[in-house]
């Protein structure tokens, strides 16, 4: 199967799409307790493959999903960041996950502004969601600082049971205004 992804390139980071090599960092980082507490908690290595899997077929299905993000300096993979939209979910999202030991640099803001560029740019997009877990502050910090604002309440579907959410966003026309503005 030939599935293929933009690589989109932000200062410090790369986002590509997820390979197999990637696999050892992502089931480290669905292992971690405090990384994985908003996103649906650890993972068993079995689980943790079926989500990588997922990504990949959402590319192939969709045409977007979760990138894989590689830091440039070292080539280490750091996290995923991306367009999300399986069944059910409460919209077109881009959201994002970094491994615990490159919390606070930034990356989180910096990877999500060249998803949003773009979803909005190239995809279409009218409208993007963040789905933040209550009490996620990094999260909402991040939301914030791309100019999303909070929303509304939502929940999730299954298998994620109605957990609930917060839903954050913005439109294409806010995020271009920002932009120029230079944000």
């Amino acid at each position: 199967m030939d599935v293929t992804a933009p690589q989109l390139e932000a200062p410090r980071l790369l986002l590509c799409l997820p390979r197999q090599e990637d696999f050892e960092a992502w089931a480290a980082f669905m292992a971690d307790a405090e990384a994985t507490a908003h996103i649906g908690g650890v993972q068993p290595r079995a689980q943790a493959w079926r989500g990588l899997a997922t990504v990949v077929g959402a590319w192939q299905l969709r045409g977007y999903a979760m990138f894989s993000v590689v830091e440039k300096a070292t080539g280490e993979w750091v996290g995923r960041v991306g367009p999300w939209q399986p069944e059910g979910w409460p919209g077109a999202e881009v959201g994002w996950g970094i491994v615990r030991s490159r919390w606070g640099r930034g990356y989180a803001t910096e990877a999500a502004t060249a998803c949003l560029d773009w979803v909005f740019d190239v995809l279409g997009w009218d409208e993007v969601l963040h789905v933040i877990g209550p009490g996620n502050e990094r999260s909402m910090r991040v939301a914030a600082r791309r100019g999303s604002r909070f929303l509304r309440r939502g929940r999730l579907p299954g298998p994620l049971h109605g957990r609930p959410v917060e839903l954050w966003g913005q439109t294409r026309a806010q995020w271009r205004a920002r932009r120029e503005q230079g944000a």
